[in-house]
């Protein structure tokens, strides 16, 4: 898998991925390493490697290399789209116990949703006891990517057009300290505002006033522009 990786490498991308996912001292991405793997690539090493056993994915997310461990969560999205109810389940034990390797917003974003969403929806489509208590417990953590992993796992719900979820979790992390986290909620509320616009604006009637600047300019970013301004206005008098 490795090998693989390598022949898809363009070394000359590698300045620009560590700079695109910020990996400077004191930076959210700091030490990461890449080898410079346009997404073409990744895809084609993710058709070797997508039978690869647990030993041999635990060693991908071990890896140093940002790619690698990329990989490592791609097989694991791969198995969890091809498992019945019991082998899903197993995908995300995977996943939990090795979320130290899933350690960028890209590798949150490629595996939440398709991993952790699935597999906490119960019969009713909303999430079971165990799931709520699941994203209740990593909306909690002091860690970026437990929390950007408990709030893009609502996609997979927001795009069935349950909006529960996503409400709630977008709710409690209205003081998140984190640019990135108000990115991923604004940018969550905006696919709930493509679906139900009503939704969309319930949740900014009763939180635009206190919203992360940032977060309400991602969840407003399809609006007709009047109300766009208008929104902004609301946040600025609430502040």
């Amino acid at each position: 898998m490795r090998a693989a990786l390598r022949r898809e490498a363009e070394p000359a991308r590698v300045k620009i991925l560590s700079s695109f996912f910020k990996t400077g001292p004191g930076q959210y991405g700091e030490g990461d390493k890449f080898l410079g793997v346009p997404a073409p690539g990744a895809r084609r090493a993710l058709l070797v490697a997508r039978d690869l056993d647990d030993r041999g994915v635990h060693a991908l997310l071990d890896s140093e290399w940002h790619e690698e461990r990329a990989l490592g969560v791609q097989v694991l999205v791969d198995r969890a789209g091809r498992a019945d109810a019991a082998g899903l389940r197993k995908v995300l034990e995977f996943y939990l116990r090795r979320l130290d390797a899933v350690n960028n917003w890209d590798l949150v974003d490629i595996s939440a949703h398709m991993i952790v969403g699935p597999a906490i929806e119960g019969p009713d489509g909303l999430p079971t006891a165990r799931g709520r208590a699941l994203l209740s417990r990593l909306l909690r953590s002091k860690r970026l990517w437990d929390r950007r992993v408990a709030v893009l796992a609502t996609l997979h719900f927001t795009r069935k057009r349950v909006f529960p979820p996503l409400l709630d979790a977008a709710s409690r992390l209205l003081d998140d300290p984190e640019d990135l986290m108000h990115k991923a909620v604004g940018w969550m509320l905006r696919e709930a505002g493509k679906r139900d616009a009503a939704v969309l604006r319930g949740f900014l009637r009763k939180n635009a006033a206190r919203m992360p600047r940032t977060a309400l300019r991602y969840a407003i970013e399809r609006l007709p522009v009047a109300e766009r301004r208008r929104w902004l206005s609301v946040r600025k008098a609430g502040r």
